[in-house]
């Protein structure tokens, strides 16, 4: 039977939770494994509204994945391609602007920026890629490029990580994705996504962007080989940087989307798996200030359930999303604010628009500035 409350090692936890002290990797796993979720939510919800009342984030965001074409074959990946695919492309400077203008059109404050590290392509291209966006809409915050493609660049490059940083920031960099995490565990890496930059080159890269001013996020790939005690040890080593840098500005569980992929056997993390994941996150990353239910891989329905379990962001507009829908995502690829705003009031939370670094953004007709955070001690 799931515990509850009434099991004495839950009532300690919930005690701990409620007085605000840290969780330990044994109250994790017991969390993980055998917690009721109904349970798990309430105390993640505690969590949530201490940190951010009854506030739900969300952003006007735009995705560029300049090219599919990769050099790595990462058995969960759906979104890559060979050079020769039928499916390859690679974006031009043009194509590039047009994507930016779209997002400035669409009142976008900020790109999301990913993709495959084409072999073919040096790092002056991908360098240029950043340039050629912030010159054509300055004021659209770019975040853009996960550790394994900053390693990748600084491999092409022989040159030092924080090199590589320094050069993206002066071309226009304001912000990294969390991608690349997916479990830090080797042996769970190995199985996986054996070839790709390992655990400690992901901290590496986190560890400098901060060093440098950027703020970053992080993740967790889900659902997969891994197992309870992964996922722990992969929340508590992102809990121990943060410790240190104070960089990370929100943690997105995502769920492994198998279809499309080398490892299709397995079965889809269902609705039970997505929300334990999110009060897990909730209720272990104690020094995150916000966990982001990712409405494109959870489905609208379950982004709504997960503003009850710890969440307090659903992402945002999301246009042109290509990585999960190509591993068999089946929501829209994209939301309207009006729709955000219905999802996020629908389940009983205040829609704020946030920017990239979760300042309120001020609306304005087609123009758009940005105030102070909101607190949750400001919440009426």
């Amino acid at each position: 039977m799931p515990l509850t409350l009434n099991d004495p090692r839950m009532q300690r936890i919930a005690d701990k939770v409620a007085a605000a002290e840290r969780l330990t990797f044994d109250d994790g796993l017991l969390l993980d494994e055998q917690a009721d979720l109904h349970t798990l939510g309430r105390l993640a919800n505690q969590v949530r509204e201490r940190h951010n009342g009854n506030y739900a984030w969300y952003n006007t965001n735009i995705h560029l994945n300049p090219t599919n074409v990769c050099v790595y074959r990462c058995r969960f990946c759906a979104f890559r391609a060979d050079l020769k695919d039928e499916k390859a492309y690679t974006f031009t400077d043009d194509m590039l602007r047009a994507r930016v203008l779209e997002g400035r059109a669409s009142g976008a404050t900020e790109i999301h920026v990913v993709g495959g590290l084409h072999h073919k392509k040096s790092f002056d291209w991908y360098l240029n890629a950043i340039r050629v966006i912030h010159e054509t809409c300055p004021e659209i915050h770019i975040k853009a490029w996960t550790p394994v493609e900053i390693n990748w660049f600084s491999f092409i490059t022989k040159k030092p990580i924080r090199w590589v940083l320094e050069q993206m920031i002066e071309a226009g960099l304001g912000s990294m994705p969390g991608g690349g995490a997916e479990i830090f565990d080797e042996e769970v890496r190995r199985q996986i996504c054996e070839h790709k930059a390992d655990s400690d080159v992901w901290f590496d890269v986190h560890r400098t962007a901060h060093e440098l001013g950027l703020r970053s996020n992080a993740t967790m790939l889900y659902g997969h080989v891994e197992q309870a005690r992964h996922r722990i040890d992969h929340l508590l080593r992102l809990r121990a940087l943060q410790d240190q840098t104070s960089g990370f500005q929100t943690f997105i569980p995502l769920a492994f989307h198998p279809e499309n992929t080398e490892l299709a056997n397995i079965v889809k993390p269902d609705i039970m798996m997505d929300l334990r994941m999110i009060a897990l996150s909730r209720l272990m990353l104690d020094n995150f200030d916000h966990i982001k239910a990712y409405w494109i891989m959870l489905g609208e329905q379950t982004a709504q359930l997960a503003l009850s379990y710890g969440a307090d962001d659903i992402d945002g507009t999301v246009v042109h999303e290509l990585i999960y829908h190509d591993a068999g995502a089946k929501t829209p690829e994209g939301m309207t604010v009006d729709q955000l705003h219905r999802l996020i009031r629908e389940a009983g939370r205040i829609p704020v628009e946030r920017d990239t670094l979760y300042r309120r953004v001020i609306r304005r007709g087609r123009e758009w500035s940005v105030g102070e955070p909101v607190h949750a001690q400001q919440n009426a």
